[in-house]
């Protein structure tokens, strides 16, 4: 039943009652708990068995397909895709000794400790602060990312992967609002029997999010009084720094490498926005204008791996499903 009713019915009811006997007061109460789950219950399955549901489930159809592809191909992306760049020394043999403290003060230390991963690097307080003014130079320098044609191949390669991941994720979540808009149900069918609702509809939810690699610099006291920790994503703005400190490095910006480098999310986006968010396919040729939750991407029409630059002649907008068609392939 409705809140308003429920707490109405919880409040005066039991009260009514209970002034004409104690007991009816406490029957009161348990029949207003127990008849509240079964109204709840009664509703749920008027909604989802009236026509109204089952006919605007019917015309979404071809919607939900369309979700459901570009689900498991976000699967695809999270599943092929690389996460990881460098790693820090600090503590790798950490795990082959046991530590106790045996201090008669045990109560008042160790309120800090230090943590010891490999995306993780225990320094001195100064190299944590300098790290949260220039997170970029101390990344490469604790966790041994260094400015060669291989590790600039590394960060563009993770950096293409998440670039693609984040915007299937956005697409997918976009595409999930849509279907709610369509069908737009009572607001207790989504609070209360959310599962059931996209089970009804056919829409398979997609439980992946953007992975992003999380690198700390932390400082722990001796005696775990005190601590402080910066930590670095490596999200999209922060590999596109991280490219283009390495090309500046490195100085070869006409080799593959160096090409994939120029590829940063403000370059992405300059396409899309050339190409009309269209796709560049002439067999296939869908835009936003007609899909407004299409899911594009930006392809190296010559591949990078066969000398294609980084340049826009060289550079289109395809839609999801030609750009994964067409791979690594020369045109035609």
């Amino acid at each position: 039943m409705p809140k308003w009713l429920f707490v109405t019915l919880l409040i005066a009811l039991p009260l009514l009652l209970g002034a004409i006997h104690p007991i009816l007061f406490v029957l009161a109460l348990a029949g207003v708990l127990i008849a509240n789950p079964m109204i709840w219950k009664y509703r749920k399955n008027k909604y989802f068995n009236g026509e109204e549901f089952q006919g605007l489930r019917a015309q979404i159809a071809s919607v939900v397909a369309e979700h459901n592809e570009v689900v498991n191909y976000v699967a695809e992306i999270r599943g092929q895709g690389a996460f990881e760049l460098g790693a820090s020394s600090t503590g790798q043999y950490a795990h082959l000794a046991n530590f106790e403290n045996t201090s008669n003060w045990n109560y008042q230390r160790d309120r800090n400790v230090a943590e010891y991963a490999p995306h993780v690097h225990n320094a001195s307080l100064q190299v944590v602060r300098n790290a949260s003014m220039d997170p970029i130079k101390y990344l490469m320098k604790y966790f041994e990312i260094k400015a060669n044609q291989e590790t600039l191949v590394d960060v563009q390669r993770v950096a293409e992967d998440i670039s693609r991941l984040e915007e299937a994720v956005a697409n997918v979540q976009r595409r999930e609002a849509e279907i709610v808009t369509m069908i737009n149900p009572p607001a207790f069918i989504l609070q209360r029997y959310a599962d059931e609702f996209w089970s009804l509809v056919g829409v398979h939810l997609s439980p992946i999010t953007v992975p992003y690699p999380k690198y700390k610099f932390q400082y722990v006291s001796a005696g775990g009084n005190s601590g402080q920790t910066v930590s670095i994503d490596l999200n999209t703005p922060t590999l596109d720094a991280l490219s283009e400190t390495l090309v500046q490095k490195i100085r070869w910006a006409k080799s593959a490498a160096g090409q994939r480098a120029l590829m940063t999310a403000r370059l992405r986006g300059w396409i899309k926005d050339r190409d009309r968010h269209t796709c560049q396919n002439p067999a296939c040729g869908v835009s936003v204008a007609v899909e407004p939750n299409l899911l594009l991407e930006v392809d190296h029409i010559v591949p990078v791996s066969k000398g294609g630059l980084s340049e826009p002649d060289n550079l289109q907008t395809l839609c999801w499903r030609c750009n994964r068609t067409k791979g690594a392939r020369m045109p035609a």
